[in-house]
């Protein structure tokens, strides 16, 4: 059996506490395999989750909840060079990624 993480939903709560998600553009650098993305996801109204491991985010994108599939965005790239070089955001994420 694979432990789970935060099984309390603790994380949700303190980051939506933390942070004003809603109708937020948010960058969620190092994202993963968009474990914390679907924490706060369905609160913004656009997420670019970052990370370099190709293949961690295809276990994102396959994991991504079908509401959510327009408003979520995974790019594989280093956080170094953003390839986002116009775009604006309101909130930037950086959990569990040092």
């Amino acid at each position: 059996m694979k432990p789970q993480k935060d099984p309390e939903n603790f994380e949700r709560k303190k980051l939506l506490d933390f942070a004003d998600f809603d109708g937020a553009r948010v960058l969620e650098i190092g994202c993963g395999e968009g474990r914390l993305t679907w924490k706060y996801a369905a609160a913004s109204s656009l997420t670019f989750g970052l990370d370099p491991d190709f293949d961690a985010l295809r276990v994102a994108r396959a994991d991504s909840p079908a509401d959510l599939r327009g408003r979520v965005e995974f790019v594989c790239a280093s956080a170094h060079r953003l390839p986002l070089p116009k775009e604006k955001f309101d909130l930037a994420v950086l959990a569990w990624s040092l």
